[in-house]
């Protein structure tokens, strides 16, 4: 179980935004979820990252070793895991022009922000690229 309430409410969005969850790169970023925010029954790991030289939080056993295939390639500059998918307003409106329902917490009813598991930067011939990774 989770060690702390993981009701999803405009307050918790707030509170992560102010944390500076889902922001930075490298050894300043920070996950929007961090492993002790999410109720799990599998394996969560807390991994030092050798790229960023921060601890990743990864939610599952195929994250983990996803996220070493990503650390020991030579073309990967950075891992940004638990990516949040915002702003929300943005992504509440692409679910409605594709007439998919948005998630939403079972207990308040408000929009949870969504994640990716991965946002990867790859060195490229000229310059670096962001690749979004979902892992299921």
């Amino acid at each position: 179980m989770a060690k702390r309430s993981r009701n999803s409410s405009e307050t918790t969005i707030e509170n992560r935004l102010k944390q500076g969850r889902g922001m930075g790169q490298g050894a300043n970023y920070n996950p929007w979820l961090h492993i002790q925010d999410v109720p799990s029954q599998g394996l969560a790991s807390r991994i030092k990252g050798w790229k960023t030289r921060r601890v990743h939080h990864l939610l599952s056993e195929l994250e983990t070793s996803y996220f070493y295939v990503l650390d020991w390639s030579l073309p990967v500059l950075d891992i940004r895991e638990q990516f949040p998918l915002l702003p929300l307003e943005e992504t509440l409106a692409i679910a409605e022009q594709c007439g998919v329902a948005y998630p939403a917490d079972p207990r308040t009813k408000e929009p949870v922000v969504m994640t990716t598991d991965f946002v990867v930067t790859v060195r490229q011939s000229v310059g670096s690229i962001e690749q979004a990774r979902t892992v299921k």
